[in-house]
């Protein structure tokens, strides 16, 4: 018999890092809950990082996920935002291995190919499709929508027999 698997679903981001929570029981899908996670555009970059660590340690804290999956880092042309952005992906990384969890990484376009059926796709698409998979999904903002989705194709690859093995090895 399958069990039901808390994922959660990480869309990370410097200024907001989206959250979003999502029941898997077989082909099942329930949502939980999202948001976002903002951190202090005035502050330090530490005193941010900070903000973003305790954010989502007391959403881990809460929810008590049993899995989670980050979206991987794109390179864009400006290297200092790309950088940043690497930087809060750390703590989206770190917060849910200090708790213990399994931490998968997706590509931006396998989410989408994921949740819309292929891998490129617009974010009025992405946040429709998170609408048509869980009626009752809502978020706040285009991150907490994100990170639903990655939270989505978590679900999905999770149940592959690739990634079951990879798991047991």
């Amino acid at each position: 018999m399958a069990e039901m698997i808390r994922i959660i679903g990480i869309d990370p981001g410097l200024r907001r890092t989206g959250w979003g929570i999502v029941e898997s029981l077989g082909n099942s899908l329930r949502f939980v809950a999202s948001g976002s996670v903002c951190s202090d555009d005035k502050a330090t970059l530490a005193s941010r990082l900070c903000q973003l660590h305790d954010g989502l340690s007391k959403i881990l804290h809460e929810a008590m996920p049993h899995e989670a999956a980050v979206e991987q880092t794109f390179v864009n042309k400006d290297a200092t935002a790309t950088l940043k952005l690497g930087q809060a992906r750390g703590i989206a990384m770190l917060v849910p291995a200090l708790a213990g969890l399994p931490v998968a990484e997706y590509a931006p376009n396998a989410v989408k190919k994921a949740v819309i059926g292929v891998g490129h796709g617009d974010k009025k698409q992405i946040h429709m499709m998170v609408k048509v998979l869980m009626p009752k999904a809502v978020f706040d903002t285009h991150d907490a929508a994100d990170a639903l989705a990655i939270a989505i194709c978590h679900a999905h690859h999770r149940q592959s027999v690739a990634y079951r093995l990879k798991q047991i090895a």
